[in-house]
């Protein structure tokens, strides 16, 4: 899973990407407000982890600029700020949790954990399941309807990404900077061309049909109701 860490203190900033990062994590820190808002907007990560005092914008104007913006991903508080107040205000601003320093390790892995769940169940084993497509995300293996699907690392983690965030649109934008990176110099019509090998893959499996194009936005990934009528997925 991909984390967006902002907190102006650098060596909790450090001892938290080092933990996130031994559960195994991929950590994107930064001490400054404006740039943690801007990563944020992207809509690349799988949890946001904020703290409420920043240099620049502070904490609960990130998270009101994100959730404008549509931006779902996860937020969690992880503040000195202790007092009720400041606790229902940033949940009620659109933060998913909110969490005390200093705190616990346990405590703070587990509750990212939680978060995590949100975006897509995956099972002791590494599993992530979403109707006839099953990846397991450890040994980067993809079955559809029983049948193993051969995928490059770039297919796979695009997969991985959509069906982490099935049945929500994603930009091409937003894809681009999740499976590239926000440093890439890739241009977003390289996700137009990953989605074609994956849809080609898919293909082989009467499958192509469960990404869906958005015209003019991106893509989604979502398996049709039996009686709802196919949009363009093209």
């Amino acid at each position: 899973m991909k984390i967006l860490v902002v907190e102006d203190d650098l060596h909790l900033l450090k001892t938290i990407k080092t933990l996130l990062e031994e559960e195994g994590h991929q950590v994107d820190p930064t001490d400054c407000g404006d740039e943690g808002c801007y990563m944020a907007e992207q809509g690349g990560y799988d949890l946001l982890v904020l703290d409420l005092m920043l240099p620049g914008m502070d904490g609960l104007k990130i998270v009101r600029s994100v959730r404008a913006k549509q931006v779902l991903t996860p937020i969690l508080f992880l503040t000195a700020r202790d007092s009720i107040e400041d606790m229902v205000k940033g949940l009620d601003t659109g933060a998913d949790d909110y969490m005390t320093k200093p705190f616990e390790v346990p405590e703070l892995l587990a509750r990212v954990r939680a978060l995590l769940r949100r975006r897509g169940p995956v099972d002791n084993e590494g599993g992530l399941a979403y109707h006839r497509i099953v990846l397991n995300t450890r040994s980067k293996e993809a079955v559809i309807g029983g049948e193993p699907m051969e995928l490059t690392q770039k297919e796979f983690e695009l997969l991985e990404y959509l069906l982490r965030n099935r049945e929500q649109i994603l930009t091409r934008e937003q894809i681009c900077m999740r499976v590239w990176g926000l440093d890439s110099d890739v241009g977003s019509n390289v996700v137009d061309v990953y989605i074609y090998y994956l849809r080609k893959k898919l293909k082989a499996f009467d499958y192509d049909h469960i990404i869906q194009t958005i015209r003019n936005v991106g893509y989604m990934l979502k398996e049709y109701a039996a009686c709802s009528t196919k949009s363009e997925s093209g």
